[in-house]
């Protein structure tokens, strides 16, 4: 199997059909809220922001099948880029990631506020409304390539923490974000440092592994847990033993694509640790080569068109 292309993996889950949670109760189609009536957080479980990223649709359908109450505030699963889903064709899978653009590069207040129009940033402005009344937001992805999952927790300390509570998986990625645009995780109260919403990110591994739907199902419920919004013997049966300890790698710099020409030295799928001076990549000839020694590759793109990121650059923090 060729790491370059991830068209090649094969698809190992199934693609439910999500039509029957369509009509939801909060006025967004898709979205769904469970209130307990006592006083307590508004946590949203969030899934489908790519199209193509499976894990979290049969993670949210266990909890909906499981009829989930929260004990306290209000819970609320959701499912974001439902036209991407519903295009996905197994013979191109990657090609249902988006309808029109990346969903997760639109949510600062110039875009989303602006003239510019496409399918994600329709969905996005219908969703805002509910976006903002959210406290803590965990939103579930994958990954291209096979790799150990990770949490996207973002640059701030209060991220990392939420990341460490959660206890799992081993690797927490503080990073900054991209420079093609603000993802949800990033959107308004989540990414302010005085505020006191909070969001993670989690990848639970490559898109249609079959191992990638437990991690995701055993996340949701570890985030419910830490929240006190469900009981230890309602979790219990969902979940995996947790690693022995987290590590957390520190993102010091992106590599974005300047030219339509940019090539990986290496059929990189992530986590790799490279010398000072190993050659990362060609941008239309311009070398990309690793700025120091123990220099950690986060997530690296075969989307590798102008503008976007192709490698995030870490350093482990321990």
């Amino acid at each position: 199997m060729s790491a370059t292309d991830p068209n090649k993996y094969p698809i190992e889950l199934p693609f439910p059909d999500i039509a029957r949670y369509r009509e939801g109760n909060t006025g967004v189609d898709y979205y769904t809220s469970f209130d307990s009536g006592a006083a307590g957080p508004h946590v949203l479980i969030n899934a489908l922001v790519h199209g193509n990223e499976v894990c979290g649709v049969i993670a949210l359908e266990r909890l909906f099948e499981a009829g989930i109450q929260p004990k306290r505030g209000k819970l609320t699963l959701g499912f974001s880029n439902v036209a991407a889903y519903q295009a996905f064709d197994p013979g191109d899978p990657m090609a249902s990631r988006f309808v029109d653009e990346d969903m997760n590069r639109v949510w600062d207040i110039e875009t989303l506020e602006g003239d510019r129009k496409s399918s994600e940033l329709e969905r996005a402005r219908q969703m805002r409304p509910l976006i903002d009344t959210v406290d803590l937001l965990f939103d579930v992805h994958s990954m291209q390539h096979k790799t150990d999952p990770v949490i996207v927790a973002g640059p701030l300390e209060r991220s990392v923490a939420l990341s460490k509570r959660l206890g799992t998986p081993e690797i927490i990625v503080a990073d900054t974000g991209h420079a093609a645009g603000r993802r949800l995780r990033d959107y308004g109260g989540f990414g302010e440092p005085g505020s006191d919403k909070t969001a993670v990110l989690i990848e639970c591994g490559q898109h249609w592994e079959a191992a990638a739907a437990p991690i995701a199902i055993d996340s949701v419920y570890r985030w419910l847990l830490i929240h006190d919004m469900i009981d230890e013997a309602e979790a219990g049966p969902h979940l995996l033993p947790l690693p022995p300890a987290q590590r957390v790698v520190k993102v010091e710099a992106a590599v974005t694509v300047e030219t339509d020409k940019f090539e990986f030295a290496q059929p990189f799928t992530g986590l790799e640790t490279l010398k000072e001076g190993e050659l990362i990549g060609i941008d239309g000839g311009t070398e990309i080569r690793a700025p120091h020694d123990g220099c950690v590759l986060i997530m690296p793109s075969r989307r590798l068109t102008p503008g976007a990121t192709a490698v995030r650059l870490g350093r482990w923090a321990d």
